[in-house]
């Protein structure tokens, strides 16, 4: 063994999503804001199972389980009625809390006729789910931004194949950061920068993009899913947030959106520069598809530069894990 490695086969490596049926306790996101409309019910896999997502009477967005309780149909199916998705097989009725108001026969509704209601919150033009009965924390925001944004949302054009947390380990990983995307930073990796808490890493650095671009980031980790950027090209904000879907385990949904600040004098100018960012952030994704595609992630020997890494391998293995919706999705 070199010196400065250092042997760590005898940790284990973080847990696969799904394993023992439990998954990251983190927000989720489940689609797209404009795939949530008014008035209709949509279907997704998520966490190996199924949820709809609808709208309520003021277009809050709500994440329900899929399955009617009475005889499983997949309400994805059905419709929205006065408020409420009726399911197609026999017309029972749920309201956006997931409690059953009302069933076809007209019979008294039974108390174990509900939906599990995930927590919900709809930000960066995506719908996200809390994996829990309540959050355990909220997500990020963009301390350093203008008051006023313009916004590019998107998502990659296909699933990745792995779990989120083994594509989030790119951010820690400041070896990859250099040799791969062709960042350098102007003081040596700043190890020493990084900020933990139970729910989130983040670090600051300046440095130079491959072409010599000037950046200065604050870059993070929240949950085991949510990538984050706030900072600054060539002396001109933007922000960026790559949060990961998991409709099954070993399969990732990877959404992005970019924010640039408004400028009404040079609104065409904006654009250009919103678009170039948008492009930047899917090229550093593409980098890493076949990385990604291939490898059989399996922390192994690490050396001094991996120190970041390696703590942030073990915030995987302490962040909590449950699936308190199992019996009512899958």
């Amino acid at each position: 063994m070199t010196a400065g490695a250092v042997r760590i086969a005898d940790r284990p490596r973080p847990e696969a999503e799904g394993s023992g049926g439990v998954f990251s306790q983190t927000w989720f996101p489940v689609c797209l804001s404009e795939e949530a409309e008014e008035g209709v019910v949509k279907g997704f896999d998520f966490l190996g199972g199924r949820v709809i997502v609808v709208r309520d009477a003021d277009g809050r967005a709500q994440v329900l389980s899929a399955y009617c309780p009475h005889l499983g149909a997949d309400l994805c199916t059905g419709e929205m009625v006065e408020g409420t998705v009726r399911c197609p097989f026999h017309f029972w009725r749920y309201g956006p809390d997931g409690r059953c108001v009302a069933t076809g026969s007209g019979d008294p509704i039974p108390p174990t006729a509900n939906l599990f209601a995930f927590p919900t919150v709809e930000k960066f033009g995506c719908i996200f789910a809390f994996n829990g009965t309540e959050p355990l924390f909220d997500l990020p925001d963009f301390p350093g931004a203008p008051e006023r944004l313009v916004w590019k949302i998107g998502e990659y054009d296909r699933l990745m194949p792995a779990d989120p947390w083994v594509i989030c380990c790119n951010t820690p990983d400041m070896q990859h950061i250099q040799v791969v995307h062709g960042i350098s930073f102007d003081n040596g990796m700043p190890h020493q920068d990084v900020e933990w808490t139970p729910h989130s890493m983040v670090y600051h650095f300046r440095g130079k993009m491959r072409d010599g671009t000037a950046i200065e980031f604050r870059v993070g980790i929240f949950g085991t899913n949510i990538y984050w950027q706030d900072g600054y090209v060539d002396g001109r904000w933007f922000g960026f947030v790559a949060p990961m879907g998991l409709p099954e385990p070993g399969k990732s949904r990877l959404f992005f959106a970019v924010a640039v600040g408004a400028d009404d004098a040079d609104p065409e100018g904006t654009r250009v520069f919103l678009d170039a960012m948008y492009d930047m952030e899917v090229r550093i994704a593409t980098e890493d598809l076949p990385i990604i595609e291939r490898a059989r992630f399996r922390p192994g020997t690490l050396t001094k530069a991996d120190r970041t890494l390696g703590r942030f391998l073990q915030y995987l293995r302490d962040h909590p894990r449950a699936h308190p919706s199992a019996d009512f999705i899958g």
